[in-house]
Parts: structure tokens; C-alpha cells; sequence
């Protein structure tokens, strides 16, 4: 049986040296992972680098960086130095993102996501292996591109939301990476993953199913709630969260985030985010009955669990819900 795993998000803010301090925090206080999320700046694999040697024990992944922003290539030799100075215990995750980041951000189409992903996937392992490319696929090229294998290549996880990509993630991933689910679509997204694992031979226990939560350790539930449609709102009116949502059973909820959104009001749009929506995706309350939700879906099928706060907020603020999950106040067993 898979032993379960507590871990922190990262980044804490742009300021590299908080980062740096939270996972010496960390390191000291027996988390067993910190992941990187990606959404630009600051750049997560950069700071991967950069807080590795902070670590001793501790697993480094990225939960998860695009895939159009850098080519296979890059990101096998990226991957390569990131391995040698975390041996072992660094995590390429690997994801489509969303059109706010791409299209907006970058000027980049989000085109073909799920066979872009897949087909990364697929040359970067080759790539990280010491093969010699030679890949003409439907959405990348590459030829004549390798790299010395130095150590054993580091894992690939796979972020994934609907049915399709669920069962991509799967069966080309070696993990499975969720975000921002509500509490009635997991049990359709392991069925999912199990679809996907038969597909290439695997069992769903040969896979690790990472979650990266929004939690906040508080008394004040409601305080929690404002944070959550204060930041969150955009997420679901972006068109990936969006039918995800109405995948999920919140129709209406996604309909009028949209239809706000379209209007520019914002009451509209955040007021559409519902108290029960809101109680389904994040984990607002108290440390026990924190810990408790997170013991259930450890018990649901997630391997991982990546505690966020509800928001960018300072580190002194989202210090009570991080030491919630230290040695000695929290365990899955």
C-alpha cells in the first residue's frame, strides 16, 4: 500500500527568499513534498534550482508547468539538471494550462491540449531516456536531438480535469495531477484514471494521484468563503474551469460566472460562486475538521496532498494553516 504523502504549494509569493524560508520551514517539520505551481512569474523550475539545496529529505515536483511555453527538448535537458540535484525525489508535472495563461499571457493558441500534452509527454520520456529523437507527431517534430543519461530520469505526472484527458494522464503519465475539484466529480474522476491505467497495462495503484487543496485553518468560515470568490471567480470563468464546473453538476453556478463575466459584473459572477460550491472545492474550517476532509480523500484514492492557501497571501497569514500539517499535529495513519 502507497504510503500517503503531505506536502506544501510553492511559491510563497515573488520573493524567492520566502520561498526559501518555507521550505527550511518545512524541511524542520517533516512535510514530505513541496510543489511548484506554474503560472508564470516567478518561474517554477527556475526555483526548483533554486531551493534544492535547501532540502535534505524532502520531494521537489511542479504541479505542473506548460506544455507550449517549452519545447520537449527544453524541458528534458531543464529536467535533467533538476534530477541530478534533487536525485531522486524531483517531479515533472506537466500540464496544458488554460487560455488566460496561453493566449493571453503569452500570445500562444491553447491548440489540440490533450494531444499536446500526450505527445510531450511521450518525447520527453524518450528524451530523458538517452534516445535519440525522431518524432514527426501531429502537433510536435523533433530529429536528431539527445541527451547523456545521467541517473535515473525523473518521474512524469500528468495534470488532468475532464474524462478524456483524465484517462491521457493515466496512461501516458506515470501520476495523475488534480486541481479544484468539487466533492460529488472525484469518484467519476478515479473511475476515469482507472480507465486510463488499463489502457496501457497498469493498475491505478501502480499511479500517484496528486491534489493540490485550497484550505485555510481558521474559525472564520465565511472570511474564508470571500477569499475564495475574490480569487477564484476568474478561475471558473476561464472556458477549461468553466466546463469542467458544468461537468462537476454546477451548471447554473458556471453559467452565471460566465454570463457576469461577459458583463463585467462582478457581483454577477462572484455571487454565482455558491456557499455549497464554495465548501465542495476548498477546505475552510477548523484543524481537525481539515484534517479530517483530507483523511477522507486519502481514503478516496489521492496519494498526495498539496495544502494551499486561499489565495496569494502573505506567509505569516497562511503560516496557521501550514503548521497545522506538521510533525506531530498531523498524520494519514
Amino acid at each position: 500500500m502507497k504510503r500517503k504523502r503531505i506536502a506544501l504549494t510553492l511559491p510563497m509569493g515573488p520573493d524567492i527568499n520566502d520561498t526559501i524560508t518555507l521550505v527550511k520551514w518545512a524541511e524542520e517539520h517533516g512535510l514530505d513534498d513541496m510543489w511548484f505551481s506554474d503560472a508564470m512569474a516567478p518561474d517554477s523550475l527556475t526555483m526548483v534550482a533554486a531551493v534544492a539545496p535547501y532540502t535534505r529529505r524532502m520531494r521537489v515536483g511542479v504541479a505542473v508547468t506548460p506544455v507550449y511555453t517549452r519545447t520537449p527538448a527544453v524541458l528534458a535537458a531543464t529536467a535533467t539538471v533538476l534530477s541530478q540535484l534533487l536525485p531522486g525525489r524531483f517531479v515533472l508535472g506537466l500540464g496544458s494550462s488554460s487560455q488566460t495563461i496561453m493566449e493571453r499571457f503569452n500570445g500562444i493558441k491553447l491548440e489540440k491540449p490533450l494531444t499536446r500534452l500526450k505527445e510531450t509527454a511521450v518525447m520527453v520520456r524518450s528524451m530523458l531516456a538517452g534516445e535519440r529523437s525522431d518524432f514527426d507527431l501531429s502537433t510536435l517534430s523533433s530529429r536528431g536531438y539527445r541527451q547523456e543519461l545521467i541517473g535515473d530520469p525523473p518521474p512524469i505526472y500528468l495534470a488532468a480535469l475532464r474524462p478524456k484527458m483524465i484517462e491521457m494522464a493515466a496512461e501516458y503519465g506515470d501520476g495523475v495531477v488534480f486541481n479544484l475539484w468539487p466533492k460529488n466529480a472525484l469518484p467519476k474522476m478515479m473511475e476515469h484514471v482507472e480507465i486510463g491505467a488499463r489502457r496501457a497495462g497498469k493498475r491505478v495503484e501502480d499511479l500517484e494521484i496528486v491534489n493540490r487543496y485550497l484550505v485555510m485553518v481558521t474559525d472564520d468560515v465565511e472570511e474564508g468563503r470571500a477569499l475564495f470568490r475574490l480569487h477564484y471567480t476568474p478561475y471558473y470563468a476561464n472556458p477549461v474551469y468553466n466546463e469542467f464546473l458544468k461537468w462537476a453538476g454546477y451548471k447554473d453556478e458556471a453559467e452565471g460566472v460566465l454570463a457576469g463575466w461577459a458583463a463585467r459584473d462582478r457581483d454577477l459572477s462572484t455571487g454565482s460562486i455558491t456557499d455549497e460550491l464554495i465548501d465542495s472545492v476548498a477546505i475552510i474550517g477548523t484543524a481537525d475538521e481539515v484534517h479530517a476532509r483530507l483523511k477522507e480523500y486519502a481514503d478516496a484514492g489521492i496519494d498526495t496532498s498539496i495544502v494551499s492557501p486561499i489565495g496569494p497571501i502573505p506567509m505569516a497569514d497562511a503560516m496557521p494553516t501550514f503548521e497545522a500539517f506538521s510533525s506531530g499535529k498531523f498524520t494519514f495513519d
